[in-house]
């Protein structure tokens, strides 16, 4: 039973994909609401991505110093904080936190549209739906989730240099200067790549969940679960296999 409901999910999220694709290049969305969306997306979740990178940088830095420590390598800590952020935290966290943000919005609207019948309207009137809903929510998470990527990134390496240089007293020039030495474009590119990777993938399933909702108001909230927990997981799964293939 499982199994089949598995493989059905995801013939169905496939082609699902495809339409949207189809959509986006046959008619391009609007600007005004790709903005919107972007906005929603991005520019409203900065601050949560801002707080969030930062202590992840600082508990990465209490959590190691005292291995570091024990074989006097506390002037590597910049390069760690650095490369644990770029390469894996930062794509992932912020993916994560997306997806709990924006991606269950995205799951309960749609959702809501479907079951008070919006989404049937649309097509009566012509409105390809993936174009109108799903298209403009794809290009903005394309964009937005590496843009909040980076900025997980930075604020991840500041609160890591706050809790080196003024909670455990590691030089500040030896924190900027291995963070420099060992921190490469590979690393931090590779990371956007996953973080464009997990934004398509989070929007594809939360927009699929609410697209297939039935059952009325407690059908969208069994959606809205249902694709926030999937796309989660989808994307820790894909991570592995990412990362393997990008380092």
């Amino acid at each position: 039973m499982f199994f089949t409901k598995f493989v059905e999910h995801t013939g169905e999220i496939t082609l699902f994909f495809i339409k949207t694709i189809v959509a986006t290049f046959k008619r391009f969305p609007k600007l005004k609401h790709i903005l919107k969306y972007m906005e929603d997306i991005g520019v409203n979740a900065a601050l949560l991505i801002i707080l969030t990178g930062f202590f992840t940088g600082g508990v990465l830095v209490v959590e190691t110093y005292p291995t570091f420590h024990k074989f006097n390598a506390e002037y590597l800590m910049g390069a760690l904080v650095s490369l644990s952020l770029a390469r894996e935290l930062s794509p992932v966290l912020v993916a994560l936190l997306v997806t709990a943000r924006s991606g269950s919005a995205i799951a309960a609207n749609i959702g809501t549209m479907r079951i008070t019948e919006q989404i049937d309207a649309l097509e009566v009137m012509a409105v390809n739906p993936y174009s109108y809903l799903v298209s403009p929510r794809l290009i903005a998470a394309v964009i937005m989730v590496p843009a909040l990527t980076v900025l997980s990134y930075v604020s991840g390496v500041i609160g890591g240099y706050f809790t080196s240089v003024y909670i455990y007293g590691i030089n500040e020039y030896m924190y900027w200067e291995k963070l420099k030495d060992f921190t490469e474009l590979k690393d931090i590119f590779g990371g956007l790549y996953k973080a464009a990777v997990f934004g398509v993938v989070l929007t594809i399933i939360t927009s699929y969940f609410g697209y297939i909702t039935k059952g009325g108001a407690e059908g969208v909230g069994r959606s809205t679960t249902t694709a926030v927990v999937v796309a989660s997981v989808l994307i820790l799964i894909l991570d592995y296999f990412l990362t393997a293939l990008i380092y």
